[in-house]
């Protein structure tokens, strides 16, 4: 099975929490997930110039595939800190799921490995 990994650049928080759950159709673009992605992000406090990558795959009806897997972590700071941030992300992604897909992304969507970064203020 083919597999492409494509980068979803972590949006500005002020832009995504305007636009991500406020969508009122259907997902349309991976741009569009990427929104409603960081629109459930909320770093944790008192992390900062933090960042985790997670890869993750979606079905067709917008549920994942199974759990987010790490794939890159740069925090500093003790372990329990990165335990933290990187499990923040991870509930980040699965509150915001199911993502309701127009049928387009849906029939494109179902087994393609999605890479997303999660990152605290002041990076």
């Amino acid at each position: 099975m083919k597999k492409l990994v494509v980068l979803i650049v972590a949006a500005g928080s002020a832009l995504a929490g305007a636009l991500g759950q406020a969508h009122a159709e259907p997902l349309k673009t991976m741009d569009d997930v990427g929104e409603a992605l960081q629109a459930c992000w909320s770093p944790p406090t008192g992390i900062s110039g933090a960042s985790v990558t997670l890869s993750f795959s979606f079905k067709r009806d917008g549920s994942l595939i199974g759990p987010p897997k790490t794939t890159a972590v740069n925090v500093q700071g003790s372990e329990q800190d990165r335990k933290t941030f990187v499990d923040a992300a991870t509930k980040a992604v699965g509150s915001c799921v199911p993502l309701e897909l127009a049928s387009s992304l849906a029939n494109g969507i179902a087994g393609t490995v999605y890479t997303m970064e999660f990152t605290s203020a002041n990076r």
